[in-house]
C-alpha cells in the first residue's frame, strides 16, 4: 500500500513557475505526474524509475518541467518553468510497484496504481 500527498498548486501568469511536490509513504518502481484539463483525458507529463533516477517526459513539457526525487524524504517534485496557459489542469502523483518498461509506455496511466487527490495548477495570460 502506497499513500502519495501533493502540494505546491496554485495559480500563476504565463511565464512563470511553479513546483509542486509528493510525499510517498511505501516503496515505488515508478513515480509520476499526470494531468487533466476540464473536457480532456488523463495525460502523463513525466515519469522517473525510483532504482536509478531515469525519467521520461511528455512532447508538450520537454525543457520546461523537471522531474524529482529526494529518495530520503521520499519526496517526489515537479518543477515547471515557462509555463503556458494550456498547463492548466489538475495534477496528480501517482506511483507503480510492478515493472514499466523505460520507455513512452511509462507515461500511461493505467500502469500506475496508485494516486494522489492532485492539486490544481492555473497558469493566467
Amino acid at each position: 500500500q502506497v499513500q502519495l500527498v501533493e502540494s505546491g498548486g496554485g495559480s500563476v501568469q504565463a511565464g512563470g513557475s511553479l513546483r509542486l511536490s509528493c510525499t510517498a509513504s511505501g516503496t515505488t518502481i515508478w513515480m509520476g505526474w499526470f494531468r487533466q484539463a476540464p473536457g480532456k483525458e488523463r495525460e502523463g507529463v513525466a515519469a522517473r524509475r525510483s532504482i536509478d533516477g531515469s525519467a521520461v517526459y511528455a512532447d508538450s513539457v520537454k525543457g520546461r518541467l523537471a522531474i524529482a526525487q529526494d529518495n530520503a524524504k521520499n519526496t517526489l517534485t515537479l518543477q515547471m518553468n515557462s509555463l503556458k496557459t494550456e498547463d492548466t489542469a489538475m495534477y496528480y502523483c501517482a506511483a507503480a510497484v510492478e515493472y514499466i518498461h523505460l520507455g513512452a509506455g511509462a507515461l500511461a496511466s493505467a500502469k500506475y496504481k496508485y494516486w494522489g487527490q492532485g492539486t490544481q495548477v492555473t497558469v493566467a495570460p
